[in-house]
């Protein structure tokens, strides 16, 4: 009997390994998924399949809009602050192109930072709810990386929109996590936050990276996330975008070369704060596994994009509308232009918010962030656009002249958030009449989006400051057909 045995299961070693194992079954049971593996296994498991019509058409208009407002962006002084101190503090490497500049190249990481700075470097840049600027964080770093690349390796332009669509979509599940985060922020500057996070996401995803490492890119990327709010309406908020591409662009690349990190980061682990760091009522669950089903939820198909019409903070989208209507009665009880001597007062109805409660903005980008400034715009010129942030613009002794006339109100019907509040413009004039307008939903506000036709008039806007029109139009022809693309070449080529 023990000669067959030992037959059976020679030599001793396979004796000591079955029995090895044995006790790996028992002792070592597979781990419990954690909210942090469920992301990583969403971004590296999630397929070009999973993007509806729906999402695929407005994460391509996201696209368009990203690029166009980087590429004015390209033509400010921040940016151009920005790209002199890549240029002169770091090594040439001409491997990935910057929005604007014919022949200039640099690092990937680097592009990813200049790039992210210009898309933010006006406040032009699209708007989500709960509160982000999603777009310029993971655009710029995926344009990088792509650029990066060997010719033969570029990424399809269905890969290409996949990974920007994992991007958006882990910022939007993380803000959601959080019911603080979904009021107009006062401590940290979103885009710094989950926007790092989506960057990093969307990189991965990109570079097929596996599960965990997908994990700890997330991680990592937690330890480069934040920047206070305190640094909004300075040349310094741009920044945050900018490195938050790069940051989430190093944290993919650095989790590519094996580097690990916390593998709870995005759980709720008490007396260890991970990513409930970032926002005190923090509730993560974990993403259904996009290999259990079918197809894949986006948040995207369910919560469109708000875009702007001019560049600046998005709660000055709603004074200014509500302005511009009463800038329509001024001109119809003067027959011509809007007097300051014909105004006693002028009230605004507005969330407390107080970044961007500024009654004499001495800069563009604290104008950028003014209710006063942009509503004593409006009521002068029936409209805000790029224009009225110029020097000459914020020097008008006219628009003075108005806004010494303001006063705020805080109705305690009006919430600081982008989904419930509104905007409300009083003026009284000096014969004692009163004049009302009232914005509860502006063009362009996800519930109420701006049409293809309306989109594409303000990127070739945009552009058209930068590109000649034949590069223009070859843009707006690449993104539509991005889906469609074999690779992304002729994305990155018409960038140039």
């Amino acid at each position: 009997m023990l000669s067959k045995v030992k037959k059976a299961i020679t030599p001793l070693s396979a004796v000591r390994s079955l029995h090895k194992s044995a006790l790996d079954v028992v002792d070592r049971p597979a781990p419990e998924e954690t909210v942090t593996s469920s992301f990583g296994r969403f971004i590296q498991g999630v397929r070009p399949q999973h993007l509806s019509p729906t999402v695929l058409q407005r994460s391509k208009r996201m696209v368009l809009d990203s690029l166009g407002v980087g590429l004015i962006g390209s033509t400010t002084e921040v940016f151009e602050l920005a790209l002199q101190h890549c240029q002169h503090m770091y090594a040439p490497d001409y491997i990935s192109s910057v929005y604007g500049r014919k022949d200039t190249r640099l690092s990937p990481t680097l592009a990813a930072f200049v790039n992210g700075v210009a898309s933010h470097s006006m406040d032009f840049d699209d708007t989500w709810h709960p509160a982000t600027h999603p777009s310029g964080a993971v655009l710029p770093a995926l344009l990088a990386i792509s650029d990066m690349l060997p010719g033969n390796s570029k990424p399809s332009g269905l890969d290409f929109l996949l990974a920007f669509n994992v991007g958006i979509e882990v910022q939007g599940r993380l803000l959601r996590f959080s019911n603080e985060a979904c009021n107009i922020p006062k401590r940290f500057h979103p885009p710094t936050v989950v926007g790092t996070m989506g960057s990093a996401a969307a990189c991965a995803r990109l570079l097929s990276l596996e599960r965990s490492q997908c994990s700890h890119a997330l991680a990592i990327a937690a330890s480069l996330s934040g920047a206070p709010m305190a640094n909004a309406a300075t040349q310094s908020k741009p920044f945050h975008i900018g490195n938050a591409a790069r940051l989430g662009l190093e944290a993919a690349l650095l989790a590519s070369r094996g580097l690990e990190a916390s593998a709870l980061v995005l759980d709720a682990v008490p007396g260890v704060s991970g990513f409930s760091a970032f926002y005190e009522d923090y509730a993560p669950r974990a993403l259904p596994s996009p290999d259990d089903h079918d197809s894949h939820s986006f948040l995207l198909e369910e919560q469109d994009m708000g875009f702007k019409r001019f560049p600046a903070h998005l709660g000055m989208h709603w004074v200014a509308d509500a302005a511009a209507t009463v800038h329509e009665a001024l001109v119809g009880l003067t027959g011509g232009c809007v007097s300051p001597g014909a105004v006693r007062e002028i009230l605004l109805r507005v969330p407390v918010s107080k970044y961007i409660n500024r009654p004499f903005p001495e800069s563009e980008h604290e104008a950028r962030h003014s209710f006063q400034f942009n509503a004593c715009t409006a009521l002068l010129d029936g409209e805000v656009t790029v224009r009225s942030f110029s020097d000459e613009a914020l020097r008008r002794p006219e628009l003075h002249a108005l806004l010494a006339l303001v006063r705020v109100q805080h109705p305690a019907d009006n919430p600081a958030n982008f989904d419930r509040m509104y905007g409300e413009v009083q003026v009284t004039l000096a014969s004692g009449d009163v004049l009302r307008g009232r914005c509860d939903t502006f063009y362009g506000h996800w519930r109420n989006p701006l049409t293809d036709e309306s989109l594409r008039k303000k990127f070739r806007g945009n552009a058209g400051t930068v590109l000649p029109a034949d590069r223009v139009e070859g843009l707006i022809q690449a993104v539509d057909q991005l889906d469609q693309l074999g690779d992304c070449s002729p994305l990155l080529a018409q960038i140039q």
